[in-house]
């Protein structure tokens, strides 16, 4: 039985990586990247203990294995990782509602990613489900971004509630689509 909570030990952070691993880009086939996705970005342990300190993940877990997971990274983190200095640059020159990002204190999904044994079991929509509860009396809206090419991403990113707010292209000429979801909209 899955239960969803935020990440509560090390135990959990280390699942998260366990997790990761085995859906890199590098490490699935481009069959499967295509129809199952993948996560771009790896982590290290110790940065996620320093996030996990300010924002908790949000974790599905079944026993004590992690079945899925959506990082949480507040605004603080944007020097961290420099491959998503460029993305929250470009979220900082971006407006929502009439009102520029910059002054708003969204929270950046970090990556969701769900183990091949527990897809198609709606656990992407309750890990976003269970984010939206936690962190929506303190962040007014979520944001990522998603490889365009990553269609299944962007779907199930649209499904939860997500909107493209804004695509564009890195220096590797690859197409990149900045995502929002309004938490003071209705949930689909």
């Amino acid at each position: 039985m899955i239960q969803y909570d935020i990440t509560r030990s090390e135990a959990d952070l280390r699942g998260i990586l366990e997790l990761q691993q085995k859906n890199f880009a590098d490490t699935v086939s481009p069959e499967e990247a295509v129809s199952q996705g993948y996560v771009t970005v790896r982590h290290e342990l110790s940065l996620l203990q320093r996030m996990h300190s300010e924002a908790p993940a949000i974790i599905a877990k079944d026993k004590d294995h992690i079945a899925g997971y959506c990082l949480a990274m507040p605004k603080s983190f944007k020097n961290d990782i420099p491959v998503l200095v460029p993305m929250f640059d470009i979220i900082d020159d971006l407006s929502f509602n009439d009102e520029p990002l910059r002054d708003i204190d969204y929270i950046v999904s970090g990556q969701v990613c769900v183990d091949k044994a527990y897809r198609g079991q709606g656990i992407f929509d309750g890990l976003y489900h269970q984010y939206r509860e936690y962190y929506k009396d303190s962040h007014p809206c979520i944001i990522t971004e998603i490889l365009s090419a990553n269609r299944r991403s962007i779907s199930a990113h649209q499904r939860v509630g997500f909107g493209i707010l804004h695509r564009y292209s890195d220096p590797d000429d690859r197409q990149w689509d900045i995502v929002l979801w309004d938490w003071n909209t209705p949930a689909p």
